[in-house]
């Protein structure tokens, strides 16, 4: 989907013989996802993140459907073809359709969102151009989300953003379909 011009892992994903317990035991829910069995390779910080996204990916407020449209703009936005394979995945078990996801990689205005899905969308571009939010975003946030979920959809994009920077300069391979 997002042209890398080098394709070759930075850094390659640990053999089984070398996972520790906490990537055992990811892996033992997940499958050995690239993700994890290369992140696991820096055993103190992969075991403070895997409980961080966690409990944004899976414990978080956020409805999935908002969640899956957040991260997979701040996918788009960051050019991080891992993030979208795993998460279009995700997205349409949360309810988009292919249009919608098709749309995620498109200007804003070149498809017709729900209010509420715009101001997800919307708040992704932002926080993404101008590290913030707006007041009109905010407010037309607020509308949808209370206290707890203004503050995970901004910490969301964030950590999304921030796995992108690690996956592509990791140049993390998404897995290989069977």
């Amino acid at each position: 989907m997002f042209a890398m011009p080098d394709q070759t892992p930075r850094i390659t994903p640990l053999p089984e013989s070398e996972w520790d317990e906490t990537v055992a035991g990811v892996v033992s829910v997940t499958g050995p996802l690239n993700i994890f069995t290369t992140l696991g390779r820096h055993p103190d910080l992969f075991k403070s993140w895997i409980g961080f996204g966690t409990m944004l990916l899976i414990e978080g407020t956020l409805p999935a459907r908002d969640r899956e449209l957040a991260i997979l703009r701040a996918a788009h936005n960051n050019g991080c073809t891992y993030e979208w394979t795993h998460h279009a995945r995700l997205a349409h078990q949360a309810g988009l359709d292919d249009a919608e996801i098709a749309a995620l990689t498109a200007g804003l205005d070149e498809h017709s969102w729900a209010p509420a899905d715009r101001a997800v969308v919307a708040a992704a571009d932002e926080l993404h151009t101008t590290r913030t939010l707006s007041q009109a975003s905010w407010e037309a946030l607020s509308a949808r989300f209370d206290e707890r979920g203004m503050i995970e959809l901004v910490i969301l994009v964030g950590h999304y953003t921030m796995l992108a920077f690690a996956l592509n300069a990791l140049r993390v391979q998404p897995e290989h379909k069977h």
